[in-house]
């Protein structure tokens, strides 16, 4: 990258903070914001003078930049954090949960900083309810809608297998793609900010001092603890990738591990509605039990989600019973009038 492209991508990171400073409605963030600004102006002008070019060239900024900024003004910044992150906007960690801004202890050496992003799991555990969910519903409402259309038990069994393994594959094969865009995105941005502390080692410690400022720390022990970090390259890039970034370095997740953990989710939900069709059982029987099976499995998906939500364990259960049983039963209405059709 040329020094005036290098210039080019800190005008537009100024332009982006300015642009999420004026439609933010907390004050504090909005001010890191506009400071943010001024230092990505104040780097700008630096890579200006590095190009030996004293008049700086017309400005404009991309595309994806004015459609970023426009979602922000729409949605608030908050919302589209995610796009934002991709557009290597800082200080987005202080967007990270109430303890953001409200009883969060600043740090006050190296080993504390990090520290509040260790210890909350339940992303995984999450992961694999609604995994083992989507197959559950999608594998009932199909042997539902072949055996509506009065096909025999083990045409019924084939489907469901093909319906597993299909949407088994499917799931990993997406989370793959998914997981691995997501991680190679992280690796660019943890990179660029490690050529960055190279770069400007006192630049990125008043950055980080900033972000601890908005979050309600005084600026002169910010500073002082900032510079402490950037010290130690290795603890540095580590604070810069979560505060600035709102990355954790040490869990970048593993495209291989989502797609297995997609895979086996998805297919242990699949096989439930399955089983009463290996053991020879009159089609009517199976149907049945299966029909109580994912109904008992739907209610445990259901009250497992209520520890994410805080809500009645019963409530949830028996709204997963209903969404997932009219999808059965819609599946089966639908069989069968095929079935009547084509017979």
């Amino acid at each position: 990258m040329s020094s005036l492209d290098s210039w080019h991508e800190e005008k537009q990171s100024a332009w982006l903070y300015r642009q999420l400073a004026s439609c933010e409605t907390d004050a504090k963030i909005a001010e890191l914001f506009r400071a943010l600004a001024a230092a990505a102006d104040f780097q700008a002008d630096k890579w200006l003078a590095s190009a030996g070019q004293p008049v700086p060239p017309a400005f404009s900024p991309s595309a994806r930049a004015r459609i970023t900024a426009g979602l922000a003004r729409a949605f608030g910044p908050r919302r589209v954090r995610h796009m934002l992150a991709a557009m290597k906007v800082r200080g987005l960690s202080v967007y990270d949960s109430q303890r953001s801004l409200a009883g969060h202890l600043m740090p006050t050496s190296v080993s504390d900083v990090g520290a509040r992003h260790k210890g909350y799991g339940g992303g995984n555990l999450r992961a694999a309810v609604f995994g083992i969910n989507d197959g559950l519903v999608s594998n009932t409402s199909l042997i539902m809608g072949v055996a509506g259309a009065a096909a025999g038990a083990d045409l019924v069994l084939t489907s469901g297998v093909a319906g597993l393994l299909a949407g088994a594959l499917s799931m990993a094969a997406g989370e793959y793609v998914s997981m691995r865009s997501q991680r190679e995105m992280f690796e660019y941005q943890i990179g660029l900010e490690r050529d960055e502390l190279h770069e400007y080692p006192e630049e990125e410690a008043e950055e980080l001092a900033l972000i601890y400022q908005a979050r309600g720390m005084q600026l002169e022990e910010a500073r002082r603890v900032s510079r402490e970090l950037v010290k130690n390259e290795a603890n540095a890039l580590d604070a810069l990738a979560r505060e600035e970034l709102g990355l954790n370095p040490d869990d970048l997740g593993s495209p291989w591990g989502a797609a297995i953990y997609s895979f086996l989710a998805f297919s242990f939900g699949a096989i439930v509605p399955l089983v009463p069709f290996l053991f020879g059982l009159p089609l009517q029987r199976s149907v049945m039990i299966a029909a109580i099976a994912a109904g008992i499995a739907l209610f445990g998906v259901g009250a497992a989600l209520s520890l994410f939500t805080g809500r009645s364990a019963i409530a949830g259960g028996l709204r997963m019973v209903l969404i997932g049983g009219g999808a059965g039963v819609a599946t089966w209405l639908i069989g069968s009038a095929l079935g009547a059709a084509i017979a």
